[in-house]
């Protein structure tokens, strides 16, 4: 199940283009009941806020807008294990290199993407890999590592800001 019916699954795409944000969470909602799992009211708002970012988000962002947007207690432990579970359904994507996160396009488990991060906007774009993540995979192979995760981020300047110069 994919929460996209936009048909974009291998092309580059911004990964806050998506503007139903209602429609995403109740995807995801299915998507985890299938699952067998459950989107409890903290995880919900935690994929919300990722959803309606304008762009990559922090942890501490997060706690920050949850605890002014909120009555119950968020503390770090559990804002983490939120985006534990969410990065575990395939809801979301962790940026490494600038420590944030990303609303996943398509979501599903054990999906794996390239993203390409504008350091003047700080805009992403998303695209499937399957060739990239393959050669990645036989190299991982060919010295007999057992590889667990593939993130590949292409830092630069988008085209967008490169015309503002």
């Amino acid at each position: 199940m994919t929460v996209c019916s936009h048909g974009h699954h291998n092309t580059l795409h911004g990964v806050h283009d998506h503007h139903d944000v209602e429609l995403r969470l109740s995807e995801a909602e299915r998507l985890c009941a299938v699952s067998g799992a459950r989107l409890t009211p903290l995880r919900k708002e935690v994929l919300k806020l990722i959803l309606d970012a304008s762009g990559p988000i922090g942890a501490y962002d997060l706690l920050a807008k949850l605890k002014g947007s909120s009555e119950r207690l968020a503390a770090p432990p559990t804002v983490y294990r939120s985006l534990d579970f969410l990065l575990k359904k395939g809801l979301i994507h962790r940026l490494s290199s600038i420590n944030a996160y990303i609303p996943c396009c398509h979501p599903r488990e054990g999906h794996q993407a390239a993203f390409l991060i504008c350091t003047e906007c700080h805009a992403v774009k998303e695209a499937s890999a399957p060739k990239l993540i393959q050669q990645l995979d036989q190299l991982a192979a060919s010295d007999q590592f057992n590889a667990h995760q593939s993130i590949i981020e292409i830092s630069g300047v988008c085209q967008q800001c490169m015309n503002q110069v």
